[in-house]
């Protein structure tokens, strides 16, 4: 079976679990702690950032190029169109939608979360140590800056990510009005890296992700709640509905607090 070494509500690693349900392949997630766990990782497979897909005795990092080894590997489902032209679209906004929606989505959370205590406990993996749980609220930024949120936004950074992600939003909402997907006639890879990283600024309501029950259907405030938007959101939601497996039908290995699980 294919393993997912990932951080759970990581939006890259969402990208790719999407990506895999997409394409029916069976997979276990391995959950990697944060700090010690990915440097695990790291003397694994000389990379500490998630998501890393483990095929065998092959490792893959970084969600594009897991995307691209699924396709080669595994052919069924397409996910990249044949058609030159589409083909080009489709890798065109897989590769924006990764350096703006991934990127700035991370930057409008960190606002939201340096906000609230409770919002920063609530998306430490579960794996985190309670020791972490309890000193995330007195020293918040190293550990963000071990789940990849970084450290150090002023509000102008975090401001000038809200405003483009809304315009992202905008866009994506004229392209998808009279249009089920963004290239073509059938889901593809850019519908899936669009729909994935969009997580972080609305998390899906239904039983996707390992989340607090209170955070299910919420996001960033003034994005996630914008009804402006609603029918991007709504579009991500059919997707989910119609390809992303609920958690019950996937099989999640957590690592202990010190270590990722390694054979």
């Amino acid at each position: 079976m294919l393993e997912l070494y990932q951080f759970e509500l990581s939006q890259y690693s969402e990208k790719v679990r999407l990506i895999l349900d997409f394409k029916g392949l069976a997979y276990r997630k391995i959950e990697v702690t944060p700090g010690v766990g990915q440097l695990e990782l790291f003397r694994l497979t000389g990379q500490r950032q998630v998501p890393v897909l483990k095929d065998g005795s092959q490792y893959v990092a970084d969600s594009t190029e897991i995307a691209k080894y699924l396709e080669r590997k595994y052919p069924d489902r397409p996910i990249i169109p044949s058609d030159p032209k589409q083909r080009a679209v489709c890798l065109l906004i897989e590769e924006w939608a990764d350096e703006s929606i991934g990127m700035k989505s991370r930057k409008a959370l960190f606002g939201a979360l340096s906000q609230s205590e409770n919002y920063r406990k609530s998306l430490l993996p579960m794996a985190t140590p309670d020791l972490v749980k309890t000193l995330i609220g007195v020293v918040p930024n190293d550990v963000l800056k071990v789940l990849g949120f970084g450290v150090g936004y002023g509000p102008d950074v975090i401001k000038s990510a809200e405003e483009d992600l809304k315009q992202d939003l905008e866009v994506l909402c004229l392209l998808l009005a009279e249009n089920s997907y963004l290239v073509g006639d059938q889901p593809t890879l850019a519908d899936l890296a669009v729909a994935g990283l969009s997580m972080l600024l609305r998390f899906p309501d239904g039983p996707y992700l390992e989340l607090p029950a209170t955070l299910k259907g919420k996001g960033i405030p003034g994005i996630g709640d914008n009804i402006a938007y609603q029918s991007f959101f709504d579009w991500r939601d059919r997707l989910y509905t119609q390809y992303r497996k609920p958690l019950t039908a996937v099989s999640t290995v957590g690592s202990t607090p010190t270590s990722i699980q390694i054979d």
